[in-house]
């Protein structure tokens, strides 16, 4: 896990990005770029909440439920088969 104290380093560039295989740069790159949007993401002032269309999801969940029923079913009957022989 990188440790950051209130944004700083504990540990040199390089001893963070050995670890996980990451060029120093890529480190300092989302540092900086924390540090621009942080108040972006956690200040919600000024935000509109987003809205999600929750039709389409209710619709995917549907079409996910009826070939799990039809399995989970399929399955009991060749179980039953099976432990009856």
């Amino acid at each position: 896990m990188v440790a950051l104290v209130g944004l700083r380093f504990d540990k040199m560039l390089a001893e963070l990005s050995q670890p996980f295989e990451l060029h120093p740069n890529q480190i300092t790159e989302w540092r900086r770029q924390l540090l621009n949007k942080a108040t972006d993401v956690f200040d919600p002032v000024g935000k509109t909440p987003l809205t999600v269309d929750l039709k389409p999801l209710h619709a995917e969940i549907g079409q996910q439920a009826l070939p799990l029923d039809f399995l989970n079913s399929t399955l009991i009957k060749v179980e039953l088969l099976s432990t009856s022989k």
